[in-house]
């Protein structure tokens, strides 16, 4: 099938675009590839003090004739997602060990649990750990002892910073090992139905932490398709994960068998191996266009709208929101996952999965399947699944079909036609919106504002009995220089319950939602934002805005906001406690979130 010519364009304008710092980043990657293995650059004193804790593994290292493993682990038991990792580096450093490498940690990188922090003040520390991550990732492999590392993150900020920090040094191949989603538990339409109830005041707390407990019950990654599994999608489409890797349940033989498969692919591609394939040869133009598409096939989480461009530049590469929406558009959403459906990422798994989709969006020319991945060359090595065969991987042919045409469908036959995620532009500035949970009759809403400056103040006002009209909520100052950019989960349940009294309600921000974000119309990202002195801080009480998200605009009707002084907030508050200290520097040198969000790329 022919690329859809929308496809190329965006690609080439991408190339187009990048053309200056991606031909500097790949002159530094040849510069560091041609020096060779890591370790002959070290001294013997240096090796000496690499190797003294790794007992029988001290001659292979010493010898330098087989590959040595760098694994950057963001293993804690915080993260139910994470709490896999524990085991992995026993189970990796076997796995080398048997296929004649070697593997060392090279270090950890810290991993918050948003669904621990969310509307709590850690929340604002929540954005910038992205960026965390990607230093110290950085540091781990910076001993220049390694012939490939291996990435173990899932969640939020994690896999997006271990990204940044694999496109840094992406003369090295590197492989990104997931630890798989937590078994279905309590249905995610009855947690949020419970969670509704609660903001309406019509349960206690007692009956919110029973159905909490039942949602969040076990090790692996929460089951809806929020920022998480984004991320895990997000790396088969880019072909940094083995194919079929991503939802595999934790604590299986085919787990583990992955894992020990991905190892010993780790080996192969080094430069000692066989089948060098250093990352900057995968995160190229095609990768991200690639990502892009399962995005918007998928409906995931608009929090990859920020990531993706810092990880984007991390390799040389610009990505800009007009990318998103023109990929949206020619994108089918073929998926209904929580929130966007009924069903949880393990029965998306069961009904054909990512391998199903990847297979149709190629034959549909909306996927590149000439790129390089961590499996081999080709994109199609992902329309294939891995089965358990003697305690090892083997791969067969994809499901030809939808198992269940109510959770995903082919893209002749999609949900809907577009993606779902669209820029609005206008004199409020840009920001995106997510409709692929958003009914049609929704997608325009004009109405008066009602301007906060906190997402406590919107929930107060609710309690207060004030949200009993037509209103588009307002609220700034929640941007990176404000106070970290967290996300405004709290918000759902309350903006749900007012919507489902019959209101027309959306929220504008230059704030985040929640990667679960659902179905009240939700313009986000605003840009500049409030602390910039952009047209958000111009709003005022009563302004008609109008957002459209079927032509891509958002408007403040009649009003020159220009004639306005910006309104200005107390934002000192904002810097002390939980750690909030500790990145005052990253709050006055961040970036737009349109371009990332980023503070170090």
């Amino acid at each position: 099938m022919p690329l859809h010519p929308t496809l190329t364009a965006v690609t080439d304008r991408i190339r187009a675009r990048s053309e200056g710092p991606r031909q500097k980043y790949l002159d530094n990657m040849a510069r560091a590839a041609a020096e060779g293995p890591r370790r002959s650059h070290l001294t013997c004193g240096n090796q000496a003090h690499a190797y003294a804790a790794m007992g029988d593994d001290k001659d292979a290292l010493t010898a330098e004739r087989s590959p040595n493993l760098g694994i950057i682990t963001a293993y804690n038991d915080m993260l139910s997602a994470h709490q896999p990792f524990e085991t992995y580096p026993d189970l990796i450093r076997a796995a080398a060990r048997a296929a004649g490498g070697t593997a060392q940690v090279a270090g950890g990188v810290p991993a918050m649990c948003d669904g621990v922090t969310q509307g709590q003040t850690g929340m604002e520390l929540s954005l910038f750990s992205r960026d965390v991550i990607a230093l110290a990732a950085g540091v781990g492999l910076s001993h220049n002892t390694f012939d490939a590392a291996v990435y173990l993150g899932v969640c939020d900020k994690i896999v997006p910073g271990l990204v940044m920090a694999a496109a840094t040094f992406g003369y090295i191949p590197g492989i990104f090992m997931p630890a798989g989603p937590m078994v279905s538990g309590l249905p995610n339409d009855e947690k949020a139905r419970v969670r509704q109830e609660f903001a309406k005041g019509n349960i206690d707390r007692k009956e919110l932490m029973k159905a909490e407990m039942a949602s969040y019950h076990g090790p692996g990654t929460c089951t809806f398709y929020g920022t998480a599994n984004s991320n895990q999608m997000l790396m088969e489409f880019m072909g940094l994960h083995l194919p079929g890797a991503s939802f595999v349940n934790p604590g299986t033989p085919l787990r583990d068998a992955l894992t020990t498969a991905a190892t010993e692919r780790a080996l192969e591609i080094t430069a000692i191996g066989n089948d060098y394939t250093p990352v900057c040869d995968i995160l190229d133009e095609k990768a991200f266009v690639n990502g892009l598409v399962g995005l918007m096939a998928t409906g995931g989480s608009t929090n990859l709208v920020i990531h993706l461009p810092a990880m984007a530049k991390a390799a040389g590469i610009i990505l800009d929101l007009e990318d998103f929406s023109d990929l949206s558009a020619i994108t089918p959403l073929m998926a209904k996952v929580y929130p966007n459906g009924l069903a949880d990422v393990n029965h998306f798994h069961a009904a054909g999965g990512l391998s199903y989709m990847i297979g149709e969006l190629l034959n549909a020319g909306l996927l590149h399947d000439d790129v390089k991945t961590v499996a081999g060359a080709g994109l199609n090595l992902y329309s294939q699944e891995p089965q358990l065969a003697d305690g090892r991987v083997k791969y067969v042919a994809g499901a030809g079909e939808t198992q269940n045409d109510k959770i995903l469908r082919p893209a002749t036959d999609p949900f809907q036609k577009t993606g779902g995620l669209t820029q609005l532009a206008g004199n409020l500035g840009r920001g995106v919106i997510k409709t692929s949970a958003v009914a049609p009759e929704r997608h325009i809403i004009e109405a008066p504002a009602r301007v906060f400056h906190t997402q406590d103040a919107v929930k107060d006002a609710f309690k207060a009995g004030e949200l009993t009209h037509d209103t588009v909520i307002v609220v700034r100052f929640q941007g990176p220089k404000s106070n970290g950019m967290p996300e405004l989960h709290g918000l759902t349940p309350t903006m749900a319950v007012l919507q489902d009294r019959g209101l027309k309600v959306a929220l504008v921000t230059d704030g985040r939602m929640s990667g679960a974000s659902g179905k009240v119309p939700s313009v986000i990202h605003v840009c500049p934002e409030a602390a910039d002195g952009g047209p958000i801080a111009m709003v005022r009480d009563g302004d008609i805005i109008r957002l459209d998200a079927t032509t891509g605009t958002i408007k403040v009707k009649d009003v020159d906001l220009s004639s306005r002084p910006p309104a200005t907030a107390d934002l000192t508050g904002n810097g002390t406690g939980v750690g909030r200290e500790l990145f005052e520097v990253f709050r006055q040198n961040v970036g737009l979130a349109a371009n990332g969000a980023g503070v170090v790329v």
